[in-house]
């Protein structure tokens, strides 16, 4: 498990998708859930700070990762591909409306890594008698209960099944395969390396994951400072 920090300049991606039309009583249900765990937690702690944030995972490896390209008429591009299962696990966790984050590069996802990452998390992020986060997660097995421990000053918000839609850290990945996306790996250190500056790059530049991850109903401010 790694802790990636950095700054280099990243080009600015398109504003994020609104959560799909088909299922609009889910995304009603989310909102709700969240405002009432807002609600509550102002009401236990008055005048405390608290933030909302998103996490999520994303697996890339020796398996390439491929997209479109621009080619003149009639001629076909090629992409080098050796297909190897060897794997990378990024984790994010985003604040849309900020875009602060923060970013951690693993070699697999389990219970007992989620709850150092999320101690981690709370560490780095300030949560605690301070601050508090909220954070919006999928229902994956090594995010839920029994056993889970969650830091103080963390509360946990769980997606309702199937709605990955409604996860605004899913508009990351997007942008951190960029720098492999089309090249051929010899070594998983060779993608790492490159995943690991982006992360950095990335962190450095809250404007550009504001703007790929700030939902049209996602509340616009956490409440103050």
């Amino acid at each position: 498990m790694g802790r990636a920090a950095g700054a280099r300049l990243v080009e600015p991606g398109a504003a994020p998708g609104e959560p799909g039309c088909g299922r609009p009583r889910r995304a009603g249900s989310l909102q709700n859930k969240r405002a009432a765990t807002l609600a509550e937690e102002e009401a236990r702690q008055p005048g405390r700070p608290v933030t909302l944030f998103c996490t999520d995972e994303h697996r890339i490896g020796l398996k390439p990762v491929t997209r479109r390209v621009w080619a003149p008429r009639g001629q076909r591009p090629t992409a080098l591909g050796h297909h190897r299962y060897e794997w990378l696990y990024v984790t994010a966790f985003v604040a849309p409306a900020t875009g602060e984050s923060h970013w951690y590069v693993g070699n697999g996802v389990s219970k007992p890594l989620f709850e150092r990452l999320l101690a981690l998390f709370a560490q780095e992020a300030g949560a605690g008698p301070q601050r508090t986060i909220l954070l919006l997660l999928d229902g994956a097995g090594w995010h839920t209960e029994p056993g889970l421990r969650v830091p103080d000053g963390l509360r946990l918000i769980h997606l309702p099944p199937y709605t990955p839609e409604l996860q605004p850290a899913e508009h990351l990945w997007r942008l951190v395969d960029e720098p492999i996306v089309n090249w051929h790996f010899d070594r998983i250190a060779e993608i790492q390396d490159r995943i690991e500056q982006r992360c950095r790059d990335l962190e450095a530049r809250p404007d550009i994951l504001r703007d790929n991850t700030l939902f049209r109903w996602w509340p616009q401010k956490s409440t103050p400072n």
